[in-house]
This record gives structure tokens, sequence and C-alpha cells, in this order.
């Protein structure tokens, strides 16, 4: 009561929001700038479980904004360093880090065991593939990117709201991306974006307050415009149904993957698969090289359909939401399965 006192007295938070905070569990992907006032405002609030995955070390670059690192600290691992510290800020808070990389294999797993999921990376393939898993397994996202002097939040994949890919349908070419090694960022952005996302996490879990869903805010600390973009009544979709009965069930391993010219071999052969594009049906109208339609998230209403075929080859844009779709159906499937590797692109 003591500890938590300024803000349960707070009629919107009160004793029920304090204990949804305790019983909550988040996981902060990415420990640098937007994670470090993440964490800290996430651990003084009393989140009762806190995750943190970061493959990353402290470098002397990163401390002008990654304020929970030292120069003590150059070397070691962030996710490490960073569960320790928060533990002296908050001992009741149960911390897990994770100090390795995010990949197609471990983040389905990896989600599955918490409630909320956020976003603080800085390239766009990760930014990708959180969002694709959090749509296979209805996790919601709050997100939250930084360059040079402004920065983003929005909510994403929020009770039935827009995900990532209803604003970003395709990440940018990688000549056209920039770092904040090559660009630059001002140090105070992380903390003020990383802040608001804090803030967007609580809100949820406790239900109070309006949640940037289908919003995105725009903040600029040149002049301290603050904007505030509607997306959801353009892009809005369908409610998706959970995915429940894979979620525990999930294995990881590499997909086989094959090209185009392998499935004209197979078809020239006359083999027995089933091509399934797990793209938006926005998607797959706009192009697609034959098969069904079945988006990622939707794959556990078609299992008995998808059980009928010896054989099964996934598609996407980009491969991600294809691995993501061998990974919700590997253990169920007992045929072939492969993830076609070329682009679905014109």
């Amino acid at each position: 009561m003591r500890r938590y006192d300024r803000q349960i007295i707070l009629t919107e938070m009160g004793i029920e929001g304090q204990q949804k905070l305790q019983q909550s569990s988040v996981l902060i992907v990415g420990a640098g700038g937007l994670g470090c006032p993440l964490l800290l405002y996430l651990a003084g609030a009393g989140i009762g479980h806190i995750g943190v995955i970061d493959d990353d070390v402290v470098d002397e670059t990163n401390l002008h904004r990654q304020v929970l690192y030292h120069m003590a600290d150059i070397g070691k691992s962030k996710a490490t360093t960073a569960a320790e510290k928060l533990l002296l800020l908050n001992p009741y808070v149960n911390f897990k880090p994770y100090p390795y990389r995010l990949t197609i294999e471990n983040a389905t797993e990896l989600f599955a065991q918490y409630d909320l999921i956020v976003d603080g990376s800085d390239n766009f393939a990760t930014r990708y593939l959180v969002n694709d898993t959090c749509v296979a397994l209805n996790k919601s996202l709050v997100f939250g990117s930084i360059f040079q002097f402004e920065g983003q939040v929005s909510v994403f994949n929020y009770k039935g709201s827009p995900d990532y890919r209803s604003l970003y349908p395709e990440p940018p070419p990688k000549e056209e991306v920039p770092n904040c090694g090559e660009s630059g960022v001002i140090g105070t952005l992380p903390g003020i974006i990383g802040s608001i996302m804090a803030n967007e996490v609580i809100k949820i879990i406790c239900g109070f307050g309006e949640v940037l869903s289908g919003k995105l805010l725009t903040f600029n600390t040149l002049n301290n415009e603050t904007l505030i973009f509607n997306f959801y009544s353009e892009f809005k979709k369908p409610e998706f149904p959970v995915i429940k009965n894979l979620v525990n069930e999930i294995q990881s391993g590499d997909a086989i993957e094959l090209t185009i010219s392998d499935l004209e071999t197979w078809n020239d052969a006359e083999t027995n698969y089933q091509l399934v594009d797990v793209r938006e049906p926005y998607e797959y109208e706009e192009y697609n090289i034959g098969g069904i339609n079945i988006p990622v998230y939707s794959l556990n209403t078609h299992i008995s359909q998808l059980l009928e075929h010896p054989i099964l080859v996934f598609c996407c844009s980009s491969g991600i939401r294809s691995k993501i779709a061998v990974n919700l159906l590997r253990k169920d499937f007992h045929g072939e399965i492969y993830t076609l590797i070329a682009p679905m692109s014109q």
C-alpha cells in the first residue's frame, strides 16, 4: 500500500487496478532506448511479471539515451543487466531476461507466456516478426519507434483493431532504411516515447482511459508538435478468432524451404500438395500465385481442411507469416510441410 500509494489513490486505479498490474505479465522486446524507460516505469508501477528479450550488449554510444546503464555496464548483456538493476528498484516484481535474439523459431512459444507484448525494437525485421506473431496468438501489441527528433506510438491488435501491417503492409527496401548510427537520435526522445508506451500498457491492463488503438501518435521534439492519426475506420478488419488449442503445442525448428522452380517441378510431376497463402484477403486479391487463402490468424478454424492434404506449402510476402504457420501446425500435421521462399510480389 505504501509503495503504490500515489497511484492507488487515483479513482481510475484503486486497489483493483493495482491488483490487475500485479497479476499481469508483459514482454518487452528490446532493452535499448525505448526499452529502458519502459522497463523502469513498468517495474515502478508494479507489473507482476516482466520479460525482456535482447541479444545486444551495452556500448558506450548507448549511454546518452539508454538510462538504465552505466559506464561499468559496457560489454554486458542488456537484458541481464536490465533485470538486475530493475530488481533493485522493485524486488516484488518477477523479472525474466532473455539474452538472445528473437527469431521465427522462438517467438511463438515465448509470446504465448505473456499477456501483453511491447515492441521497442529498432529494426523492421523484428517489428514484422513481433506483429505477425501477436496476430497469430491474438496478443495485443504496444508499439513505439524513434528517428532523430520524432517518435511514434500505437496499439495494435487490441480487441479486433488493426495490426501493424494495416498501417505498414510491407517493410521498405533495405537501402532506404536508416538507423541511429547513421542518422542519430536526440537522447530525450526515447524517454518521451517509452513513457507514453508504458502509459498505454498500464491503461490496457487496468482498463481505464482511451487506448491508442487504431490511432498513431507522433511527437516532434523540435517543435513539441503532437499529432494523432486515426486509421481504424480506413483499415478496420473483422475480429478474428483466438488460437486456443495450438498455443501450448508449439514446436520450434527450421521449416523446409521451397522455390517457385520446385513448385513447377511438382506441378509437372502432378505432386499432390496444397498451396496455402497466409496473407490478408486484400493482399491475396491484389496478387497471388494460386492456392487457397487462409490468413495465419485463422488457421485454427481450418485445421480439419488442412489435415486432408499429404503436403502443405505456406506462402506470404516475406516468409515470416509462413514460418509462423509452420510452427503453429507442426504438432498436428503429420505430413510434409514447407514454406515458399520466393516473395509474393508482382
